[in-house]
This record gives structure tokens, sequence and C-alpha cells, in this order.
């Protein structure tokens, strides 16, 4: 995209965002809401908020890492809880799972937004994120959740460029997704399933991998790395079969296509 196309798309952005006078952004750190979050700051002041919602399926250092961007930005943001593994719905594991979920977390932000007199709640959706399986756009429709991006016809690449474009140090920062993605569909989400997995992914990342997921298949760990990155698994083969097996770990692989994102939905029809 020129840089004159970014320009163009972002005064587009600007003037949706301020065309709803006031806005709750659901907050997670990513690019995605990130911008978003800026952009609202900018345009809506005082009358622009962020919202993180602390579930057990956002990884600890991903809740950090939100804190901390809206304090750069400058947002007024708030974290609430939201244990979604109350829901037989998502802890079932279903393909429909993150309708379930996102059908909950758009009425409990919804509902902040409305105590607050905020008239709405927006979240970082584009329009990349229709060439996946994502149940969970369509519950936020229901629930008349406003996708400014999408509005805006702003994809996934646009986003970035776009942060890159105004200084935004977040640009290049890797996608990342809630811990559920991990697990194959009918499998049974457990606290115990999730913090070993999010142990997992810390543990490579702090052997210097950025893009990692650790796909948990029961007893099985699937390693998804980018491919640039598969010769540095392999040096620390050992030292990595040992971590993963001291977290419980039985069978430790590594995914030679790679990382890519929602590779669990392989398979399910959209």
């Amino acid at each position: 995209m020129s840089m004159s196309g970014v320009a163009e798309k972002l005064d587009l952005l600007r003037k949706i965002i301020a065309s709803r006078e006031s806005m709750l952004v659901s907050f997670s750190g990513g690019v995605d809401s990130s911008l978003l979050a800026a952009i609202s700051r900018e345009v809506l002041g005082e009358r622009a908020l962020a919202v993180i919602l602390d579930s057990p399926l956002m990884p600890r250092r991903e809740i950090e890492h939100a804190r901390s961007v809206a304090r750069r930005l400058g947002i007024e943001c708030i974290v609430v809880e939201h244990d979604v593994l109350d829901l037989e719905s998502v802890v079932e594991n279903s393909p429909e799972r993150c309708y379930h979920c996102k059908k909950s977390s758009a009425r409990l932000l919804r509902s902040i937004a409305s105590s607050l007199g905020i008239g709405c709640v927006a979240d970082g959706v584009n329009t990349t994120d229709y060439n996946d399986y994502r149940p969970g756009i369509k519950a936020c429709d229901e629930e008349g959740i406003c996708h400014p991006f999408v509005d805006a016809c702003i994809s996934k690449p646009e986003i970035r460029e776009m942060a890159r474009s105004i200084g935004m140090d977040f640009w290049s920062r890797p996608s990342s997704a809630c811990l559920a993605s991990r697990i194959p569909y009918g499998m049974r989400i457990t606290p115990h399933v999730l913090k070993r997995v999010e142990q997992a992914e810390d543990l490579l990342r702090d052997m210097g991998l950025s893009q990692v997921r650790v796909r948990a298949h029961e007893d099985l760990a699937r390693i998804e790395v980018l491919p640039s990155d598969i010769h540095r698994v392999l040096m620390q083969r050992e030292s990595i079969v040992n971590e993963l097996r001291r977290l419980g770990f039985v069978y430790i692989t590594l995914d030679l296509e790679g990382y890519r994102s929602g590779s669990m939905n392989a398979g399910v029809r959209m």
C-alpha cells in the first residue's frame, strides 16, 4: 500500500471512530486492538476506554503487555475478570467454542459500556480475519460489537503499515491468540492444560523464539515456529525435550510446516 493510501484509510478510520462519539475498545495489546485504541484515544480523548478481559484463556505475559501498551498510549484502561471456564459450551471445546466465548465476552463488554454511558463497543476485527474460520465474529455481530477496521476496509497487513507509519513500536509484534487455540476441538479445556501450554510457550520464548505455538494433543506437544527458526529449535532439542517433559508432555514433536495461524481449524468447514 502506498503512503497516500495509508493516509487515506487512516483518515477514514478516524472519521468512523469520531462518528461514534465514545468508544470502549476490547483490548488485548495485540497490533489490531492497540492501533484501534491509539486512534480512539487520539480522536475521542477521554471518551475512549480500553478494557482487558482477564480470562484463563489469556496468557499472563499478554495481560502485562497489554497494560504496558495502554499506559504508553495514554488511554484509560481497566481490567475485568471473566472466567469463561464457567461455561460448559467453552470447556467442551466444540468447533463453536469461539462463538460461545465471544458471545459471553461481548455481553460483558456491552454491560460495562452501558454502565459507563459509552455508546459503542469496538474490536480489532479486520478484513483478513474473514479468511479463516472465525465463529466469534458472528457472535460479536449478534451482540452489536463494532468493527471499525472492517468498516474502513482495512486488512491486517494494512494495520501493521498504519501503525508503522505513525511511529507505533508495536507494529511488528507477532500475532497472538487465546490459549484455547492450542487445544484440538473435542479435547476438554481445563486450567491444567492451559497452564501447561502457557508454561511451554513461555519457555520457548525465553529461548529467543518470537512466534511460537505449542499445540497440546493430550500428552503430545506439537511445536510450531517460523520456518526460519526450525534450526534453532533443533539446536536446542535436548533442552526443549527435557523442559517440556518436566511440564508433563510425553511426546514432543516439531511441526515441519512451521507456524500458521489457525492450524487447529484445518478440516473445519467455514
